[in-house]
């Protein structure tokens, strides 16, 4: 199987169109076009989750002037998109069409292909407890990672091809979720990244 994007090239940067945070602020959060092919014999769904495998591990370092996130600093992975039960005979997946802007509190019912399911993203616990921001945030988000992180992140798209057409997970799930009710149930999985950074100290920033 076969995944690619018109929208950055693999292993380059993400545009800020793409991303939830730019330098001055939020972005233009759109998801990114994704589009596959060579699809396993006898998938009857698909699942896609998008993680950024290098979120800083030590929350007293974010955010802040005085300090800069080193590169060897454990990290850990943030969701940005769990999307299940996408049909058999989809392809395409255009720019913009599942997110388009920030939403504060979340996007309760975000658009995306036809019968399929969006999970819970990790903006769901990073905006815990702000009045402004905080609530559930379904399918998704892009990019905001620290402005003072010498680390640049990746962005890894994930597309499985799955032999069932529906996963067995409750309303409110998230990509650990995803990742157990798939095991037994992947035919074939395809990937693509991107990288960004805020950080104009860094290469690419």
């Amino acid at each position: 199987m076969r995944l690619w994007t018109d929208s950055f090239e693999h292993m380059a940067p993400i545009p800020a169109e793409f991303a939830m945070g730019q330098p001055d602020g939020f972005a233009a959060n759109r998801n990114p076009h994704l589009a596959w092919d060579d699809v396993p014999t006898g998938t009857k769904s698909f699942a896609l989750l998008c993680i950024d495998p290098d979120a800083p591990t030590v929350p007293e370092t974010v955010g802040r002037d005085d300090v800069q996130i080193p590169v060897e600093q454990p990290r850990a992975h943030f969701i940005h998109w769990a999307m299940v039960d996408i049909a058999p005979d989809v392809r395409t997946i255009a720019a913009g069409s599942c997110s388009d802007g920030v939403t504060a509190k979340g996007k309760q019912q975000p658009a995306g292909p036809a019968g399929a399911r969006q999970g819970l993203n990790d903006y769901t616990g990073w905006f815990a407890g702000d009045a402004q921001m905080g609530g559930d945030y379904y399918g998704y988000d892009g990019p905001y990672p620290p402005f003072n992180d010498l680390r640049t992140h990746r962005y890894f798209f994930r597309l499985f091809a799955l032999d069932v057409a529906t996963l067995d997970l409750p309303s409110r799930f998230t990509a650990g979720d995803v990742e157990r009710a798939m095991q037994g149930h992947v035919l074939g999985e395809a990937l693509v990244y991107g990288t960004y950074t805020l950080n104009a100290g860094v290469a690419g920033g």
